[in-house]
């Protein structure tokens, strides 16, 4: 069943290319200059060619049956080209007569074949060429009836009764007349069909159009035509026949350069109308796609298609594409201008696909330095790709600044090329204090302020590409020449690449200050207090070599809980305020208490009520949604004092299933 679907499939876009590639054809065609080319020929004194009104009729019915061939039902459409080899059929065996009939004139001789090997053996060829093409007509056109595509045979049977070649002359001409009106008979009798399939098709329209709306159409439409796949097909035979049609043409094979330059003016040659452009945006974002899963499966291998089969990634890349080419007027330009045009797109796509590589490598590669894993298969896998990401985009860099003249538009582009390689030497550099700290065996204390250095220094690094690509833009504009769309871009570049994220790291900075500031604000626990708590830190489960003391009197590791304070600024164990840690310990202010409706689903669900101590291994349900902290929280309404007999000091005597912040 599986293979009939994938059958249909594959029939419902190979039967739909040849309507695109119809569309494509009549595009390019310029009537104007047919025509006059019709005027210089013989073909002038035809009387289909006399009138120029008649061409731009032919034009416009091309079109619309484009729009059939595109839109028709895949059993109609299937039905259409049974109809059309038919007919094709029906043709060959009129060629096959008349060639028979053309030999047998040359040859004039009109004695029984069997005495004459090469009259026998033209008829036997012929012969079973009309009885090859009345089997596949009935064969077709599911009937049983061979006799109504057999007129053809006519001429040979005429021939094997020695009828003078005179008069088979004439039965080839009524044999090519009957068929002509079979067709004729066949074509009246459904001459209403296109009619009611359009009648049935409006209504089917309106009603969808009336229940969902313009959008849902579209949509079925959309997917029941399956328009990515389809013109991405559409495109790939146009770049292949372009391809044969060079190498057919050259002897010689060519160079490495010439074939660069071959692939580019293939591209250029097959991206020249609005369909071929948008076959090229979906061919682009399949090859990203392809290119994204690929990077993925050497990362995870088959794990990476677990927790995400579809990847709903590369329309990115094709969107780029097509914007870059509508805003640039690809298709008005010349085959060498458009392939010189082409490679800088081409350039901005790479660079964006190396930039989705990064942001799927980029987690991998952490958790794995962070995991402890000891498969060296994974962390080579990883260590690979990221130098990869990290050569790849500066060789590229450089090889567009030997290529072309640098400008402000070519800082631009290379601009994210190098981004790319700096946010790659970061991500390896915390991976290998990652793995420093594993060798280590043993947590280092201050890890935490070295990985937000190093992501600092790169996203300064970063910030400050942005701001000397902006720099120069700005120089470009004053002293150069001022364009509406350079400034739109500068504008846009300096919204989004410097201001967005000085504010990004500026915020970062605050809030990093905020819980420095109160974590230096909390008094350290001397090593006769540790000794009497003789507890593990309740936020990372490690022993408490030094600790500092909350307002409520709890126990944590200074850099743990500097990283709760980054979400929130509550004590992660009874949710105590810790804004004011000017107070001593055990004098900070109570945990909201919950409402009686809280409290009576609290005891329903077999909790305690508020102010009674809670057995090993309760959880509480959490109020505002925030499941990131390492301890869960009491739904609240209000705010008191709290005693602290009521709150367990200890993180063992809770036995909560603590996460690591």
């Amino acid at each position: 069943m599986a293979a009939k679907e994938k059958l249909e499939a594959m029939l419902n876009v190979a039967l739909r290319v040849p309507s695109i590639m119809l569309l494509d054809v009549l595009y390019r065609w310029d009537v104007s200059s047919f025509f006059q080319q019709i005027q210089r020929s013989s073909l002038s004194n035809n009387p289909l060619f006399q009138y120029k009104y008649l061409a731009l009729n032919m034009h416009y019915v091309g079109y619309i049956l484009s729009v059939v061939l595109l839109t028709l039902p895949r059993q109609h459409l299937v039905q259409l080209y049974l109809y059309f080899l038919t007919a094709l059929l029906l043709y060959a065996g009129h060629q096959i007569s008349r060639d028979y009939v053309r030999s047998e004139l040359e040859f004039a001789y009109e004695g029984p074949m069997y005495l004459e090997p090469l009259s026998m053996n033209r008829f036997t060829t012929a012969l079973i060429g009309q009885l090859v093409v009345c089997t596949l007509c009935s064969c077709v056109m599911k009937t049983k009836q061979i006799w109504l595509f057999s007129a053809h045979m006519l001429p040979l049977l005429a021939r094997l009764c020695l009828v003078p070649l005179e008069t088979i002359v004439i039965i080839n001409k009524f044999a090519m007349i009957f068929t002509g009106l079979e067709v004729l008979y066949f074509l009246g009798s459904n001459l209403l069909v296109p009619y009611n399939l359009a009648k049935s098709a409006y209504r089917e329209l309106v009603q969808v159009v009336e229940v969902y709306g313009l959008l849902a159409l579209g949509m079925s439409l959309w997917n029941q035509l399956v328009v990515p796949v389809l013109f991405m097909v559409f495109w790939l035979v146009l770049f292949a026949l372009q391809i044969y049609s060079y190498f057919s043409t050259r002897d010689q094979p060519a160079s490495r350069e010439r074939l660069l330059f071959l692939f580019l003016t293939s591209i250029a040659e097959c991206c020249s109308t609005p369909y071929s452009l948008l076959g090229l945006v979906f061919t682009v974002s399949f090859v990203a796609l392809g290119v994204l899963t690929l990077c993925k499966f050497y990362l995870q291998g088959y794990r990476a298609f677990m927790n995400d089969p579809a990847m709903n990634r590369g329309m990115t890349e094709g969107v780029t594409l097509l914007i870059l080419a509508v805003q640039t007027g690809l298709i008005e330009l010349q085959v060498v201008h458009r392939a010189f045009l082409l490679s800088i797109i081409l350039f901005i796509v790479v660079a964006s696909i190396l930039q989705s590589m990064l942001e799927i490598a980029d987690p991998i590669v952490l958790a794995l330095g962070a995991s402890r894993d000891k498969s060296l298969w994974k962390h080579f896998r990883a260590v690979s790709l990221c130098l990869f990401l990290l050569v790849f985009p500066a060789y590229m860099a450089y090889m567009i600044c030997q290529f072309f003249h640098m400008d402000f538009w070519l800082l631009i582009i290379i601009s994210s090329s190098i981004l790319t390689s700096l946010q790659v030497l970061g991500t390896l550099f915390i991976y290998v204090l990652f793995m420093v700290e594993e060798f280590r065996k043993e947590p280092v204390e201050n890890m935490d302020d070295v990985i937000y250095y190093v992501n600092g220094t790169y996203r300064l690094l970063e910030f400050l590409v942005a701001l000397c690509v902006v720099a120069y833009g700005v120089s470009e504009t004053i002293f150069g020449e001022w364009t509406v769309m350079g400034s739109m871009i500068i504008f846009i570049h300096s919204y989004y690449n410097v201001w967005l994220r000085a504010q990004l790291g500026w915020k970062s900075f605050l809030l990093r200050r905020d819980a420095v500031n109160k974590i230096k604000s909390l008094p350290i626990a001397t090593k006769e207090q540790l000794e009497k708590h003789n507890d593990i830190c309740a936020i990372c489960y490690q022993d408490m070599k030094s600790a500092v003391i909350t307002p409520c009197s709890h126990f944590f590791h200074a850099g743990c809980l500097k990283k709760w304070l980054y979400v929130q600024e509550t004590c992660p164990l009874c949710h105590c305020h810790l804004k004011n840690s000017s107070q001593p310990p055990g004098l900070g202010t109570e945990p909201p208490q919950p409402p009686a409706e809280a409290e009576h689903v609290m005891l329903q669900e077999g909790s305690e009520p508020p102010g009674q101590a809670r057995s090993p291994g309760t959880r509480v349900q959490e109020d505002s949604g925030d499941s990131s902290g390492p301890v869960a929280r009491r739904p609240d309404s209000q705010e008191g004092a709290v005693d602290p007999k009521e709150y367990p000091h200890s993180a063992k005597d809770k036995a909560l299933p603590v996460e690591s912040a």
